[in-house]
């Protein structure tokens, strides 16, 4: 079982997201989620460079679409 951090993400959640889309541009989640996604963050970096940094709305749009399987095949749609 996981244990939550000091914010109350589940680190090895954010992890298996990370391990498994980590490469995927922050442009390219844009396209998925709107340009609101991962405000403050250049289109150019990874999603393992900012993961432990997104607002409480941009994480639970990845947690949801991971949880249900549809992330893998969103990115790939928009890449």
């Amino acid at each position: 079982m996981s244990k939550a951090g000091l914010d109350n993400r589940h680190r090895n959640h954010d992890g298996e997201i990370s391990h498994k889309h980590g490469n995927t541009l922050i442009g390219t989640l844009r396209k998925i989620y709107g340009q609101s996604f991962a405000a403050g963050y250049p289109a150019t970096e990874k999603l393992s460079e900012v993961l432990l940094h997104l607002n409480e709305t941009s994480l639970s749009q990845l947690r949801r679409d991971h949880e249900t399987g549809h992330l893998a095949h969103k990115i790939a749609k928009a890449s």
